[in-house]
């Protein structure tokens, strides 16, 4: 609760790794890892070597979580914003991503990108907000009203929420990518209400107002947690070759401004 920073990541984490096949000594990408409370679960629970990458979080403090967790041996804090990640292509056995993925990684291109840092066979898994269906407009009242605190639910930010059907077609016509599953948590809303509800009753929602209201209004209507895995295709052709996000690509292929 301390830690929060929306959804309980350590419940996305648990059902991730359900489909992961993580085991000692793996090198392991936490990839918009917040306050690296993922991370440690790795870490603690598999053994793995985990590089706890954010943009937003300091890794000082994520430091200090670390080593007060007992697994300084184990997990790197790293600060490293998604389209600018500073590894080798192939470094990692396994990339995760738990509720960051939407803001990026919608993006037709970024998995070809991400994919570059991950071995011939390795993992990629992904837990997001998601959507059990397409949105009408106008929006759903209950989802723009502002609740009894004041928060209204849906913001700018929100349209990257996208339905199981997007995510399985984006990443199951990726050629660099196979075995691709994806599946929507049963009763994912009412997960994330009960956090928001606990926090609330502990005290603990600051700085995020709760959303239980919208949450219990919605009633799995819409809003949920979507999950990817999927395995890295040995020779993959055009996720390690070059980072399609340097903004220097342009002259290093003589591409003419």
């Amino acid at each position: 609760m301390d830690n929060q920073m929306g959804p309980n990541v350590l419940w996305l984490i648990e059902w991730l790794a359900e489909k992961l096949p993580l085991s000692p000594g793996m090198r392991v990408l936490d990839l918009g890892c917040g306050k690296a409370m993922s991370s440690i679960f790795l870490a603690r629970e598999f053994g793995v070597r985990v590089f706890a990458a954010d943009l937003w979080m300091d890794p000082d403090h994520n430091w200090r979580r670390v080593r007060e967790a007992g697994v300084a041996d184990l997990v790197c804090p790293i600060k490293a914003e998604a389209h600018v990640l500073p590894f080798a292509a192939g470094y990692f056995d396994a990339v995760v991503s738990l509720d960051a993925y939407q803001y990026f990684g919608t993006d037709e291109l970024y998995l070809d990108y991400l994919g570059r840092f991950v071995r011939p066979g390795g993992s990629l898994g992904v837990v997001a907000v998601g959507l059990a269906r397409p949105l009408p407009r106008p929006l759903p009242e209950h989802l723009i009203t502002p609740q009894k605190n004041g928060k209204v639910f849906w913001e700018d930010s929100c349209r990257c929420f996208k339905t199981l059907d997007f995510w399985r077609g984006l990443w199951g016509s990726n050629a660099t990518v196979e075995e691709v599953e994806a599946d929507f948590m049963p009763d994912g809303w009412r997960h994330w209400r009960d956090f928001e509800r606990a926090l609330e009753l502990a005290g603990k929602n600051a700085p995020f107002p709760s959303d239980e209201e919208a949450l219990t209004k919605d009633a799995g209507q819409y809003l949920g947690f979507v999950r990817l895995v999927a395995r890295r295709v040995a020779g993959a052709v055009g996720g390690t070759d070059f980072n399609l996000y340097d903004p220097g690509l342009g002259l290093k292929v003589g591409v003419d401004k």
